[in-house]
């Protein structure tokens, strides 16, 4: 390299890199994360925010990328936009049922938790949610992305699951799948399997979807002592 870099704009980066990954920071936490300054964090975050990239959080005072991050890459899919269109709803949703609500998208072999609306719920199960990685082949969440993309992305998607590290993808065989498959189009929702801790919780999901394609899941926990099916799970 010729010169040397620029700094401040690598201070910048660094935590735009940061916020698209953890979904919601605070000021502490990129500190924390980064080992930037929170005087320099402060002034960062608040450059990206006069440029567009970056929003603040009213509730959490946590910060969070905009749709406006997809101008940074070619490879852009939706999801910060989708999740400023689910947020607003999620948060309504727990205000009126108390239940905690969660936004995810698709990162190959798990969709992951992008907003979460626990700090809001006084009933949740959990502490949080944020970043955590839900299986494709277990957990409501990634069940409610494979069973309802379309066939080809579902057809990749299920290879990936078979090369997959995660037992909750790889032990998923055909005939357990087509069950799942089968129920979920029935019943317009997925579950969490029963098999899976924590079972004093359950969490049922649904794709949010533009035409035919999954932008990104939406589901709802609950505790399971406070909320009965009306039939088993037997996937």
């Amino acid at each position: 390299m010729a010169f040397a870099p620029v700094q401040a704009v690598t201070k910048a980066l660094a935590v735009l890199a940061t916020l698209n990954r953890d979904g919601l920071a605070t000021v502490g936490e990129l500190h924390a994360r980064t080992g930037i300054p929170k005087p320099t964090i402060v002034r960062l975050l608040q450059t990206l925010m006069a440029a567009g990239y970056v929003n603040q959080d009213a509730k959490t005072r946590g910060y969070h990328v905009t749709s406006a991050s997809s101008e940074l890459s070619s490879g852009f899919h939706g999801a910060p936009k989708v999740i400023e269109v689910a947020r607003p709803f999620a948060d309504r949703l727990t205000r009126e049922i108390l239940w905690p609500c969660a936004v995810c998208t698709l990162d190959l072999d798990v969709v992951v938790v992008n907003y979460s609306t626990i700090p809001d719920s006084p009933v949740s199960p959990f502490h949080s949610s944020l970043g955590r990685r839900l299986s494709l082949g277990g957990r409501a969440l990634g069940r409610a992305y494979v069973c309802f993309c379309p066939p080809k992305e579902q057809h990749i998607l299920r290879n990936v699951m078979r090369a997959s590290e995660d037992p909750e993808n790889n032990q998923v065989d055909d005939e357990t799948f087509a069950r799942m498959l089968s129920r979920a189009l029935a019943d317009g929702f997925t579950e969490r399997s029963p098999a899976l801790e924590p079972r004093s919780s359950g969490t049922i999901a649904m794709p949010i979807r533009s035409g035919n394609r999954v932008l990104a899941t939406f589901g709802i926990t609950y505790y399971s002592s406070a909320m009965k099916l009306s039939r088993s799970r037997m996937t």
